[in-house]
């Protein structure tokens, strides 16, 4: 299955298809973009099977390669059963009901473009009842059967008369044996040079396998032998050793991976298995205590209070007492833990780091062992990789060079298709007035005797190569048509000259119209040209005028918010100036005034990180004084969240 899969994807590669697949891609296609990939092989052979799926019905596809595939004789293998699997497998786009079509239709494209066109002439056409009823339609319809019938005869009587031929010879059964034996030699040729082809690929690639695998044995010792240490003098720290050890890159980053490693074993992983036993045992102590009531959290309440109390009091004294020293410790213990919270997030980075780098070279890995069993191949590195890519370039540039070409090629091809129609269609209206002249003249049948003659003379030669002995009967049979065409020929002698002159009108009728045609495409040109100016002109009119608008609207936002801003700053100014106090408390530079002060408390207070909590406590227990018993208890209340949440954050 494999052969086969890599002999379809190479031939899909080549010209003309060139789909640049290789065996992961071929391998992952959709059914739908694999039906379209027999599809295109398929109009490779025949030009009418080129259709895209995504336009078609899929019974309508499923009947249209059915029915190819019958005139090119494939047969599946199996029974009736499998018949009908083979069926449905083609409409579902089943990959082991295509792979074999499309290694049969590729092994032979050019046999099968060949039997593929002679189908048009020996299939029969089935034609519709209704047009039947039509007289001419159905003589036409009648002779034509009956010129194939004549044919079958005639391919009949050839056959028997070489074999009549053959008989006569000597060693006649001998010859024929000898005959299907030099048929099976030439098919067993044909299979085996098919292997041939097949296992030299194969060796073809297996060389490049073994170039690669030389390339990368090459590269690994040469970095072996790079690997030498430079001698440069280093410590190596081993614990609380430390030993001077003439160090290299490897050992750099032993040394380096032992540092951090033991950072994560002394230091990180430590803090995080105490914080963790904390955590559980306060979550133990939480879940043995029993269900606390109304009376429980009042007591808890007044506990919590005086503790309050009591925490003020020790703040206020601490304040008091200003120690210059213990400020600059707390700020020195403060940048201690920046450092270490630093320190931890870069371990975590790195640690991250690794687990993504070890699970990239694992998927790396991965991708290679499969490139491996699908192809054969090593992944490209290095030098070879830009080698590659600068072939690739190279032949990327040959392919829009030829790209060009056929399309160039392509327009001439429709250039001349549609002279060929032009040409067809003036040929059956001259055929058309050539009748209605003949019927006129009297002699309707002139032409169709004329081919028909035509045809028989045809036939004659061919009879006359196959039956030589028989030159004598056709002489006479020869004779008469030839008196016949004679005196065909002098009666339509004036009818002959009618027609000259008829042609050369035609002629003259034809030239005139390519010069009309001429015109007529110069002058739409001219006016197609001053058409596209017009619209780039009106298209940049209309840009213009989108700008204008939109500065327009830009302007009127900014005279808006100009007038906001001012109409603030004339509150402002009011407010400051005013005498009534309360007015004056609502100014905004009030405001910032006393932003400013409690930013200078708040960082005058969170130089200690014991006591930035009670900092917070004892400035919103300032500005609110415990006059009253309701007031001092919210008071505590809100210290008390804000020594919570100031303790989290430390």
């Amino acid at each position: 299955m494999s052969d086969q899969i890599k002999f379809i994807v190479d031939s899909l590669n080549k010209e003309p298809f060139r789909k640049n697949y290789n065996l992961i891609t071929f391998d992952s296609l959709e059914p739908m973009q694999l039906l379209q990939v027999l599809s295109d092989v398929l109009a490779e052979i025949d030009p009418k099977q080129l259709v895209d799926l995504r336009e078609e019905m899929p019974e309508q596809t499923a009947k249209r390669m059915l029915s190819l595939l019958g005139i090119l004789k494939y047969k599946p293998s199996g029974n009736a059963t499998d018949m009908s699997t083979f069926r449905q497998g083609l409409v579902i786009g089943s990959k082991p009901v295509i792979y074999p079509v499309l290694h049969w239709l590729l092994q032979r494209t050019n046999e099968l473009k060949k039997r593929a066109y002679l189908a048009r002439f020996l299939i029969k056409l089935e034609v519709p009842s209704e047009f039947l009823q039509d007289e001419t339609v159905a003589d036409t319809n009648k002779q034509d059967i009956s010129a194939m019938e004549e044919e079958k005869d005639q391919l009949i009587k050839r056959v028997e008369h070489l074999k009549k031929r053959v008989e006569t010879a000597q060693n006649y059964q001998w010859m024929l044996k000898i005959a299907r034996q030099l048929r099976v030699e030439k098919e067993r040729e044909e299979y085996l040079a098919q292997q041939k082809q097949e296992q030299k690929n194969q060796l073809f690639y297996a060389v490049q396998r073994l170039q690669r695998v030389q390339n990368q044995l090459k590269s690994m010792r040469q970095a072996a032998a790079d690997a030498k240490p430079e001698i440069e003098t280093g410590f190596l720290h081993v614990g609380q050793a430390a030993l001077k050890l003439p160090t290299s890159g490897l050992m750099k980053r032993l040394e380096e991976e032992i540092k951090f490693n033991l950072y994560m074993v002394t230091e990180k992983f430590p803090k995080e298995l105490e914080n963790k036993k904390k955590e559980l045992h306060f979550l133990q102590k939480v879940v043995s205590e029993p269900a606390m009531g109304h009376s429980d959290l009042h007591e808890l309440e007044s506990k919590i209070n005086e503790i309050n109390t009591e925490i003020n009091q020790l703040i206020e004294k601490k304040m008091m007492r200003n120690e210059p020293i213990e400020g600059k410790l707390s700020l020195y213990r403060q940048q201690a833990s920046i450092i270490s919270r630093k320190k931890e997030a870069k371990a975590e980075e790195l640690q991250e780091a690794k687990e993504k780098l070890a699970s990239l070279e694992r998927e790396a890995s991965l991708k290679r062992n499969q490139t491996r069993e699908f192809d054969g191949t090593e992944v490209l590195k290095g030098d070879e990789f830009k080698r590659y890519v600068s072939k690739l370039r190279s032949k990327s540039t040959v392919f829009k060079k030829k790209h060009q070409i056929i399309a160039e090629l392509k327009a001439e091809f429709g250039l001349l298709q549609r002279t060929e129609e032009l040409l067809k269609q003036r040929h059956e209206n001259i055929q058309q007035q050539l009748q209605t002249m003949e019927e006129k003249k009297g002699i309707s049948g002139y032409s169709y005797t004329q081919e028909e003659l035509e045809r028989v003379s045809a036939l004659k030669s061919e009879v006359d190569e196959m039956k030589g002995r028989t030159l004598d009967d056709m002489s006479e049979m020869v004779k008469k048509l030839n008196s016949l065409v004679s005196e065909k020929k002098s009666a339509l002698a004036s009818v002959i000259k009618e027609l000259r002159q008829l042609r050369q009108k035609c002629q003259e009728l034809t030239q005139e119209c390519d010069e009309k045609k001429s015109q007529y495409d110069s002058c739409a040109a001219g006016l197609e040209s001053n058409r596209s100016k017009l619209e780039q002109e009106v298209r940049r009119l209309r840009e213009e005028c989108l700008q204008e608008e939109s500065r327009y609207h830009y302007t009127n936002c900014m005279i808006k918010n100009l007038e906001v801003q001012l109409r603030r700053a004339t509150d402002e100014m009011k407010a400051y100036i005013s005498s009534d106090q309360q007015e004056k408390r609502k100014a905004i530079r009030q405001y910032t005034k006393n932003i400013a002060e409690q930013e200078n408390l708040g960082k005058s207070l969170t130089q200690s990180p014991r006591l930035e909590s009670s900092g917070l406590i004892s400035a919103h227990c300032n500005l609110h004084p415990p006059e009253t018993s309701g007031k001092t208890k919210s008071c505590t209340r809100k210290s008390w969240s804000k020594y919570e949440t100031s303790k989290n954050v430390a």
